[in-house]
């Protein structure tokens, strides 16, 4: 599990595109700070399936800059 404090762009040469997984979420108040986090699940080939297999959280700080990142990447999101 990781708590996302910052986000940096990174150039990569492998463009390979990922299976599809399911993604839960909740979020909770800790020392008076909302935290969302998000689940994913191993795929149903995994040796476990249904076993959470990453988790992110993020407070209001990161999501404003995952925001702002979501919608550079796709602007179609913006007003």
């Amino acid at each position: 599990m990781a708590r996302v404090e910052e986000f940096h762009e990174i150039n990569g040469d492998v463009q390979r595109l990922h299976g599809p997984v399911v993604c839960g979420y909740r979020s909770f108040v800790v020392d008076g700070r909302v935290i969302v986090q998000l689940d994913t699940y191993g795929s149903s080939e995994r040796k476990i399936p249904n076993k959470v297999s990453q988790s992110i959280q993020l407070d209001v700080k990161g999501a404003r800059e995952l925001i702002g990142i979501l919608i550079e990447v796709f602007p179609e999101l913006g007003p």
